[in-house]
């Protein structure tokens, strides 16, 4: 176990090498700059200076030596936008709200469909089945920001139950009071992500219902909660890891729609403005962490495969 997961963060430095790569090379491919006339006047001599102050003024491959060089010291630059503060410093400021809603959206919305999916399978073919199917797919095909803007509407404009948007992190505590400001956010957000985990919660717990096995346990008179989690749930935890592992870290970077909707001050919203005002700095910091996050998120996947299928062996034990 230790070997492999060794060999997969070494893995994952080469990924994040390729990763940066990519995206330095396509950033700098795009016409433009950014400090370009048409979007910031400036005379000759001062755009010379700016550009040899933050190094662009130097050949392409230079410009990425340094800035990868100076990125192992965790030192990611200076956001164009914002020349008084860091890039790392702005990331952590961003990424702790984004991680915040984040977090309490990957917590609604594994709950609930595992939930939602294990009552569809109870009860399948029946009325209740036929209505979370339904609401599954409604999740699923309506984007966030429809869902947020009627969210928005009927219960921030009609009917003035909730505010319109905003952020207050002070007392939002959780396990002491959830806050207001919180409650749509993370319901548009966690909507799609929970009918996609409902569906294949569904899904996995029928087939496995189905098993000789599962038919042979309730033969033998075991009472229905021992099948269900001893039997049933645990067996159809296999295929449910594989999907819901990759839903967290795209939940924990953030969406540009609803942080926009809600004025929520992440890192999501920022990565886009960031990305059209060719803040060179702030994008490859970012693009990093997303890798980062989905490398280490597809390694724990791994780990817990061996956790709920004892068949299942990594690396070099696979081969004894």
């Amino acid at each position: 176990m230790t070997r492999y997961i060794l060999g997969r963060l070494v893995s994952l430095l080469f990924v994040i090498w390729v990763v940066s790569m990519i995206t330095f090379s396509l950033m700098h491919a795009v016409p433009g700059g950014p400090f370009d006339e048409d979007k910031q006047p400036l005379p000759p001599a001062a755009k010379a200076n700016i550009m040899r102050k933050y190094g662009l003024d130097k050949p392409v491959w230079q410009q990425y030596l340094n800035y990868m060089g100076n990125a192992v010291r965790l030192d990611f630059g200076i956001p164009y936008q914002q020349p008084t503060t860091t890039v790392t410093a702005l990331i952590a400021s961003t990424w702790k709200v984004t991680a915040q809603v984040g977090l309490v959206t990957v917590l609604f919305a594994f709950t609930g469909g595992i939930l939602l999916g294990i009552i569809a399978a109870r009860h399948q073919n029946s009325w209740i089945d036929s209505t979370v199917t339904f609401v599954a797919m409604l999740g699923i095909t309506l984007p966030s920001f429809v869902i947020g803007t009627f969210a928005i509407l009927f219960f921030a404009v009609y009917l003035n139950w909730l505010p319109m948007g905003g952020w207050s992190d002070s007392a939002c505590l959780i396990g002491r009071a959830f806050c207001t400001d919180w409650i749509m956010p993370v319901a548009a957000y966690s909507l799609g992500p929970m009918a996609v985990i409902a569906r294949y919660t569904r899904a996995s717990i029928v087939d496995v219902i189905r098993a000789d096995y599962v038919r042979t346990a309730r033969a033998k008179g075991l009472a229905d909660r021992i099948v269900m989690t001893r039997h049933v749930f645990r067996n159809a935890l296999i295929p449910m890891v594989t999907v819901m592992g990759p839903i967290i870290p795209d939940l924990m970077t953030g969406s540009i729609f609803i942080e926009s909707i809600f004025r929520i001050p992440g890192l999501g919203k920022y990565f886009v403005t960031s990305t059209f005002n060719r803040d060179y700095p702030m994008v490859m910091a970012t693009v990093l962490l997303i890798a980062v996050l989905w490398g280490i998120t597809y390694l724990l996947t791994d780990i817990i495969y061996t956790r709920v299928d004892p068949r299942v062996r990594l690396g070099a034990e696979g081969s004894k």
